[in-house]
């Protein structure tokens, strides 16, 4: 594993600690299984879709908004483009997120029927308890960071709590696990994700993308997870054949996100025609 990686999961761990000590586990779950159900995960039949991110700051390329940044308005506006689903960050140490974020774009989502999902370095069923709490639909899982058993922990807990999971792989390596979760029976909804970002340097290798594809499951939704930032990106990647794209800096630092949403929709959606 990465330093960078072991440094957010210790830091992980350290908040999951700490939240139970404020709120026992009992009390989150009756919270957790309380909360209204967030809206479904559902894929343009036009073959290409966009998970929209919130992400105020970014360890490689630093701030991208301030603390004052306006949420219900710009989830709102992702999901006016016809973002499928609105990634939020809530780690606070590198990428100054919280869960009071994932509150307001849940809650701001919840009317226009795009679902929440929660991004984050988790390890520990608690912090999907906290995600559905808070409105969330769906979570990310690092497969890289966690061993078999988390993993297996935080997958019985997403299909317990109706979450859908993309699972983040790096490489060919993480693929292969992939591949063995997504065959098994009594699984959540799943996406089958790549993240093109070098964990070493934290620079985005876009060709990773290209060169991971044809090793992904064949039966779940592909994401190419960085290294998109404009139409041609988008088309790339579609044609690679992978059907979403996440996208967050390019989206939080461009002059108007929602037409950049729209644009990268069309061109993925038209290299899928």
């Amino acid at each position: 594993m990465s330093a960078f990686l072991e440094d957010m999961g210790a830091g992980s761990r350290a908040r999951v600690a700490a939240a139970r000590r404020a709120r026992p586990q009992g009390e989150l779950e009756r919270a957790a299984l309380s909360a209204p159900p967030a809206p479904p995960l559902r894929l343009s039949a036009a073959g290409f879709d966009l998970i929209a991110e919130l992400k105020l700051r970014s360890p490689a390329a630093g701030q991208l908004r301030g603390a004052d940044e306006n949420v219900p308005a710009r989830v709102g506006a992702y999901a006016r483009a016809g973002a499928a689903v609105v990634s939020v960050l809530t780690e606070p140490s590198r990428f100054a997120g919280s869960l009071e974020h994932l509150v307001q774009a849940a809650a701001a989502l919840a009317p226009l029927a795009v679902p929440a999902m929660r991004k984050d370095f988790l390890v520990d069923p608690y912090q999907l308890l906290e995600a559905r709490a808070a409105g969330a639909g769906g979570v990310l899982i690092i497969l890289r960071m966690l061993t078999r058993a988390e993993i297996d922990a935080l997958l019985e807990s997403a299909r317990q709590l109706g979450l859908f999971v993309l699972l983040e792989a790096f490489d060919a390596a993480d693929i292969a696990l992939m591949r063995e979760l997504v065959a098994r029976p009594r699984q959540p909804q799943l996406l089958a994700g790549v993240n093109c970002r070098d964990l070493a340097t934290l620079e985005v290798v876009p060709q990773r993308l290209i060169e991971l594809a044809p090793l992904l499951p064949q039966d779940v939704p592909r994401v190419a997870e960085s290294g998109v930032a404009g139409p041609a990106d988008a088309r790339r990647v579609a044609a690679a054949g992978y059907s979403l794209a996440l996208v967050g800096s390019a989206l939080m630092t461009g002059a108007d996100p929602e037409a950049l949403a729209r644009d990268l929709l069309a061109a993925g959606r038209a290299e899928r025609a």
